[in-house]
């Protein structure tokens, strides 16, 4: 079994160096990892310029209706503030555990068990890779492992990402000075 998820690690990382577009890479990632894991969904959420609020950044196998239930507060989501913190965490069921942000909407999308990991980039979180299954379970400790895996190589392509942007914009600026300076 642990063959698989070493095959699937491999095509996720296939996947963030086949191209340098964000919402492709992430929900491509979302998607691998939900059917690695024989999950019914995926989210990948990444924390605003504030840290208040995880914001949906890519989404595999949810409904409109679900994404849009509302914003997920860190501070109200006890969850979220948990993964955030560095740790791994698995619901068995949200809809019964206080900790998840909405529980009546995670029931009425038919999600019950979750797996949750923080993506951290330089000792910070950044925000969180979730998988939602359709029934109660268990995940093993090679699922935990695989998670984890998935987690730090999204976060890496994420800061890359977000590197190869700042660049851009930068190397933007400078030729739009340089050819000011011409043009005086």
């Amino acid at each position: 079994m642990a063959h698989d998820y070493f095959r699937a690690l491999r095509d996720v990382a296939l996947v963030i160096n086949s191209s340098l577009e964000p919402r492709e890479v992430l929900h491509k990632i979302t998607e691998q990892t939900a059917a690695t894991m024989g999950c019914k969904a995926s989210t990948i959420r990444l924390l605003d310029s504030t840290s208040r609020f995880l914001l949906p950044s890519a989404a595999h196998g949810l409904s409109t209706t679900y994404m849009r239930k509302g914003p997920v507060e860190v501070k109200r989501s006890g969850l979220d503030g948990e993964v955030l913190s560095g740790k791994t965490i698995h619901l068995k069921d949200a809809t019964a555990d206080g900790r998840f942000q909405y529980p009546e909407s995670a029931k009425a999308e038919g999600l019950v068990s979750v797996l949750s990991a923080p993506l951290m980039a330089d000792g910070k979180a950044i925000g969180l890779i979730r998988v939602y299954s359709a029934e109660e379970r268990e995940f093993s400790a090679d699922e935990v492992t695989f998670m984890e895996a998935v987690a730090a190589i999204s976060a890496l392509a994420i800061e890359n990402s977000r590197l190869h942007e700042a660049l851009r914009n930068n190397y933007e600026l400078m030729a739009k000075h340089a050819y000011s300076v011409y043009e005086d």
